[in-house]
């Protein structure tokens, strides 16, 4: 076993970053080196492959093995990569175009598997390597280069994905607060199965702002809120509110008024198998509600790749074969001359 301690200095490579100036990638970038390093797998056993879009370059900023692979097509690549290489800690990077438009399928279809990938989803609700088109997550109404009236068409919400998806492992950050993505991408590499982190990313160049309502720290506080196992699900520059059950749904309180105690609020479960509850939080937005960031959900279920590779183990041990012309050759087949 590697007992080497890692910097995140460690997992940085030599080339130059080429994001724009004050963009969100560079914040998750960096905080992904610190997170590597805190998880401590050696770069060497240490994967990054990416779709095409601006967060998929990252994996040439990163002192490990990299595949920038092609549109939409990340998480197929990083399933079969895990699948050869069942060894190694596999993350995949896409944008929002990339990971839920051209990527779509593949993706719902590696959070059923529950493939061992930790599959970063940057979601800044623009396409900006295109240079500003709608994506799948932009909001009704927006305006850009391809919906210069305003889109006509409800945007996907990356958590009702995953939770559709039958996902056993979700949470959210946003690019300005760096303790809490550290957090969430140390809890995603630590759990097996696919983990699915969504990060508010800013683009500055064609979608500045997107996320401000919530990520201004005049009133992030009110507006957001870190949800931590076993804990309550406090908000607010002073904890001062709280979120209780409403019947089936969920309620902001202020502690202290209309009767409601501390004891009222509710306590984070995010291993509970029964996903209702986390659904419900995953959909908070930041209006109503505060939008819940840190690991919402953390569940486990079976692997994929390791129910895979137990398989071929068993057919191997019953079957008696060594290699795969020994499987070819098992069944019915002939020989052409």
């Amino acid at each position: 076993m590697d007992c080497k301690q890692y910097t995140a200095a460690e997992y940085k490579s030599d080339q130059p970053v080429r994001w724009c100036p004050g963009c969100g990638d560079h914040a998750i970038l960096n905080v992904l080196h610190k997170a590597m390093a805190t998880i401590g797998v050696p770069p060497h056993q240490t994967a990054v492959i990416s779709g095409i879009g601006c967060s998929s370059r990252l994996p040439y900023y990163m002192n490990a093995y990299g595949f920038h692979t092609i549109h939409g097509r990340a998480a197929a690549v990083a399933t079969g990569f895990k699948l050869a290489n069942p060894q190694m800690t596999v993350w995949q990077v896409s944008g929002d175009g990339d990971g839920l438009a051209i990527g779509g399928n593949h993706f719902i279809h590696a959070v059923r598997r529950n493939i061992d990938i930790n599959l970063l989803l940057f979601n800044n609700k623009i396409y900006g390597l295109t240079k500003g088109q709608y994506s799948p997550t932009s909001d009704r109404g927006f305006v850009s280069k391809s919906s210069p009236y305003g889109t006509t068409e409800d945007p996907f919400i990356p958590a009702e994905l995953v939770f559709g998806s039958r996902g056993n492992f979700f949470a959210r950050s946003i690019d300005v607060d760096l303790p809490v993505a550290q957090e969430v991408l140390v809890a995603a590499a630590r759990h097996r199965g696919t983990s699915v982190v969504e990060m508010l990313q800013n683009c500055v160049i064609f979608n500045n702002g997107i996320h401000n309502y919530i990520t201004d720290r005049e009133f992030r506080a009110e507006r957001t809120i870190h949800l931590v196992h076993g804990q309550k699900m406090l908000f607010g520059a002073n904890n001062e509110k709280g979120l209780v059950r409403d019947g089936f749904l969920l309620k902001a309180v202020t502690v202290g008024q209309d009767g409601y105690t501390v004891d009222d609020v509710l306590v984070h479960d995010a291993h509970t198998q029964s996903n209702f509850l986390h659904q419900q939080l995953a959909m908070m937005d930041g209006h109503d509600l505060p939008l819940a960031v840190g690991v919402i959900r953390d569940v486990e279920s079976p692997v994929y790749n390791e129910a895979v590779e137990q398989q071929i183990a068993d057919v191997r041990a019953k079957k008696g074969f060594s290699t795969l012309r020994d499987m070819v050759l098992a069944g019915e087949h002939w020989e052409v001359k």
